[in-house]
């Protein structure tokens, strides 16, 4: 059949995603820049994470307020706000380190009037930091997880992602790497779903999903699928 449309996730898809590893160790970080034991308090941010992900924390420094409560410690506001600050450096580094066919891929999508979507689970840094990215101009519709109150382990998003760039579901691509079930719910809604799947990228974050259908180890791939 002749899709429509491709939709993409962000980090770990048109992005390289930082390393499970990196998340934990910059974890660590701000667990001892805010002065708190740091293996409760990771213990806890993970948790916790998918809160300010559905927009239930509107920054970096209420959530991690919110942590330090649970351990009952109330860290200073300039130890927020560095722990803030070097949270937000780690994302932009996510942000900034694009897959090298990204944007050629876009472009290239656009140039044969393909909608494009974007479906994110992230924190507000994300949107923050979307105008600066050369996909703000490429994508037609991205949905931003903490600005719509679900993240991909709710089928619903994926629906108000094909609702927006108004094509079904059947005429959609769906691309990601493959978190939080987001495969299996964009398939179970009706998408022709591919797995980008870097063996070198691949590591022990415990929202990883197992998928065997068809997958691809770089972006321009997709062209093929779209033949």
């Amino acid at each position: 059949m002749k899709y429509e449309a491709v939709i993409f996730d962000f980090g770990g898809t048109l992005v390289r995603s930082l390393a499970w590893a990196e998340y934990e160790k910059t974890t660590g970080e701000i667990a001892e820049i805010i002065s708190v034991p740091r293996d409760e308090f990771v213990r806890l941010y993970f948790q916790h994470a998918e809160r300010p992900g559905k927009g239930e924390f509107t920054s970096y420094q209420d959530y991690f307020r919110y942590i330090a409560n649970l351990l009952e410690i109330t860290p200073t506001d300039r130890k927020i706000e560095n722990a803030a600050e070097n949270l937000f450096n780690s994302t932009r580094k996510m942000v900034e380190d694009i897959r090298p066919d990204a944007v050629e891929l876009l472009s290239w999508l656009k140039s044969r009037d393909y909608k494009t979507g974007l479906i994110s689970d992230c924190w507000t840094d994300i949107p923050e930091l979307w105008d600066e990215t050369p996909f703000a101009r490429l994508i037609d519709s991205p949905i931003f997880s903490c600005y719509v109150g679900m993240n991909k382990a709710d089928i619903r998003i994926f629906q108000m992602a094909v609702e927006r760039l108004d094509v079904s579901p059947e005429s959609c691509v769906y691309v990601a790497d493959g978190m939080r079930d987001e495969l299996a719910n964009a398939a179970k809604l009706g998408m022709h779903v591919i797995q980008i799947l870097v063996p070198e990228e691949i590591d022990s974050a415990p929202t990883r999903e197992n998928w065997n259908d068809p997958t691809i180890s770089t972006l321009s791939e997709i062209k093929e699928f779209l033949r």
